[in-house]
């Protein structure tokens, strides 16, 4: 109960009756904190590097497991300052892809990353109630060069794809762990139940903050078609279809690139539009889109945009 005080509380212009869903905002945070291991040095397929749980998991240092497949990173996205800034890649990696928790920004233009920072800094963009506090944090900390040096970056890196969209009735059984599901380590099966439901294909990876890992996003039967549909109607004959403002392939134009993205990262965006928790001059397009759009419609969406190659 406490959890969804918390999540109502942070939804700034969401309703009671429009609290968004438990199943989607994944904050299950540890009861104690992280003992990370600084002993054991691991490694991944393919990878020559050693690191330790403790070097791996760090925010303000990056773990570089495949050098070769990304260029040379800047010292503001390998490296962060204690105590507020992070290093851009620990979230984001060094390949710009990202994680369900977080967005993609490899191939956004550098212009746009550096005004969602803005937007954060300032207070207008909140990730609620998903990790609200780092990027806020990181975006008051980071000077206007370290940001101009990341945004170039990672504007300049080829996007890839999350992983795959599976439409099912049942799925393996999911658990939360952290800020994002995991299969559940008892096996079974459960109903989707009009969710959307995005794990990582192995998580001890994931926790490795693997850049070649995949994910797998189930959605219900019927989602990707109807998403498409939706992509292109929206609005009443297509006035406000996603092609208008993210481009005909949906790789970016005056918005940014849909195509490829993380559909759980997507839906909490679309949401985030709809309740206000994402301002700023730009975000009031986005808003009208979604104001009437339902949790259905959202994932629906997210999914088809997720299916498409970036």
């Amino acid at each position: 109960m406490r959890r969804w005080a918390w999540v109502a509380l942070l939804c700034l212009g969401a309703t009671k009756a429009e609290a968004p869903p438990a199943w989607l905002y994944v904050f299950d945070p540890p009861a104690q904190p992280l003992r990370l291991d600084d002993q054991e040095r691991r490694t991944l397929p393919g990878s020559t590097v050693q690191l330790t749980e403790a070097e791996y998991r760090s925010v303000f240092r990056v773990a570089d497991w495949y050098p070769q497949d990304h260029p040379p990173a800047p010292p503001a996205v390998t490296q962060g300052e204690r105590p507020e800034r992070r290093a851009c890649g620990s979230c984001h990696l060094l390949t710009g892809g990202g994680r369900p928790e977080n967005a993609s920004l490899a191939g956004l233009s550098a212009d746009y990353i550096v005004e969602q920072m803005r937007l954060f800094a300032s207070g207008e963009r909140i990730n609620t109630p998903h990790n609200p506090v780092s990027m806020t944090a990181t975006a008051r900390a980071i000077s206007p060069a370290q940001l101009a040096e990341a945004a170039g970056y990672f504007a300049a890196l080829k996007p890839r794809r999350f992983g795959r969209v599976v439409e099912a009735a049942i799925i393996p059984r999911v658990r939360t762990a952290g800020n994002l599901w995991r299969l559940d380590e008892a096996g079974g099966t459960e109903p989707l139940a009009g969710r959307l439901i995005e794990v990582p294909d192995d998580f001890a990876r994931h926790e490795m903050r693997d850049p070649r890992l995949g994910y797998t996003a189930y959605v219900p039967p019927g989602s990707i078609a109807r998403g498409a549909a939706l992509a292109r109607s929206w609005g009443g004959g297509g006035a406000m279809a996603c092609a208008s403002c993210h481009g005909p392939d949906l790789r970016g134009d005056i918005g940014p690139r849909l195509a490829g993205r993380s559909p759980s990262y997507l839906a909490r965006q679309l949401y985030d539009f709809k309740s206000g928790s994402r301002g700023g001059a730009a975000s009031a397009a986005m808003a009208e889109v979604a104001k009437k759009m339902t949790l259905a419609d959202m994932v629906a969406l997210s999914a088809y945009l997720g299916s498409r190659a970036p």
